[in-house]
């Protein structure tokens, strides 16, 4: 049977319904784009409760803000590069200055939006978002993560930012899986080498670990799909047993989980650490699995990673 592939943000959809069924305080709104970020169905089945605020995302983080403080919990959707990138300002002083309850889901986040090309494929996304006092980061790895995102976000109080992305992605976690934020998940076990990546390059870091067991190498997967707050502990644990590490995320190099990581080890416990992610540039329009391989987004270059993030232990 082939296996079942699905986009991030059809399980952020579906953990938007779940929480307005079940929190009448749950509330939505968008920019024009309910099927885009898939709370169509919340505005067919709750339309009191979900507001269309028309291509202005300013006044949509403005008015998320004010419903938070009025006491409901809102939901924010929009594309990453128009959501972020065009209300920076309201999110920065209305929502995270003032700690309002907002959640932000931003879609069509990565390279992987493909044909749209350069100006929609959200690259810093990460970087603005893990700067800013008070903002927690998701980053899921697959629909079902995304959901369960989603709803651990209406419990957590203060502002939250969940990455998802537009193409269908394969299943790396199940149902009865615990999804708890800022606590990693282990996905793999090895004594070599430390993998740790979010969002859709989970399903590649775990690949690359199967690769390097072929080879003789062992590696720890981490699944970090909070990466603000950072779980420390997991990933300390597992890079002290290790000795090196490799991030991969589909974002920029700068900012984003590579550098959250490499903050923490040089505090903690310094050690090689390799970063697979895009190199200071801006995407292109194609095809998602040619845009990967174009930039290097592959279990290949992964496993190339580890090796050399191995290679310079004991360095001095």
């Amino acid at each position: 049977m082939a296996e079942k592939m699905r986009a991030t943000r059809d399980g952020a959809g579906d953990g938007m319904l779940e929480l307005a069924k079940a929190m009448p305080e749950v509330v939505a709104l968008t920019g024009d784009m309910a099927g885009s970020t898939r709370t169509d169905k919340f505005e067919k089945l709750f339309p009191d409760r979900f507001f269309n605020m028309g291509i202005a995302e300013q006044d949509l983080i403005g008015t998320a803000a004010g419903l938070a403080l009025a006491g409901k919990v809102p939901y924010a959707c929009s594309f990453s590069s128009f959501i972020l990138c065009r209300a920076l300002d309201q999110i920065r002083v209305s929502v995270c200055y003032n700690n309002a309850n907002v959640k932000i889901v931003g879609t069509h986040s990565g390279i992987t939006v493909g044909p749209d090309g350069a100006t929609a494929q959200m690259l810093e996304d990460i970087a603005l978002m893990r700067v800013l006092p008070n903002m927690c980061v998701l980053v899921p790895s697959d629909a079902e993560e995304a959901r369960k995102a989603v709803v651990a976000a209406a419990s957590w109080k203060g502002p939250v930012f969940i990455r998802v992305g537009r193409n269908p992605a394969p299943a790396v976690t199940a149902v009865p899986d615990t999804f708890g934020i800022g606590k990693a998940n282990l996905l793999a076990r090895g004594n070599d080498v430390t993998i740790v990546a979010c969002g859709i390059m989970v399903r590649d870091a775990l690949d690359a670990a199967a690769e390097l067991a072929q080879k003789g190498v062992g590696a720890d997967v981490i699944n970090m799909h909070t990466i603000a707050p950072l779980d420390a502990a997991t990933l300390l644990a597992s890079v002290e047993k290790t000795g090196a590490a490799v991030t991969a995320e589909e974002h920029q190099l700068a900012g984003g989980l590579g550098g959250a990581v490499a903050e923490c080890l040089a505090a903690n416990f310094p050690v090689p650490v390799e970063m697979i992610g895009i190199a200071g540039v801006f995407g292109e329009s194609g095809e998602s699995d040619e845009l990967k391989l174009k930039y290097g987004l592959t279990k290949e270059k992964i496993v190339e990673a580890c090796l050399r993030s191995i290679g310079r232990k004991g360095r001095a």
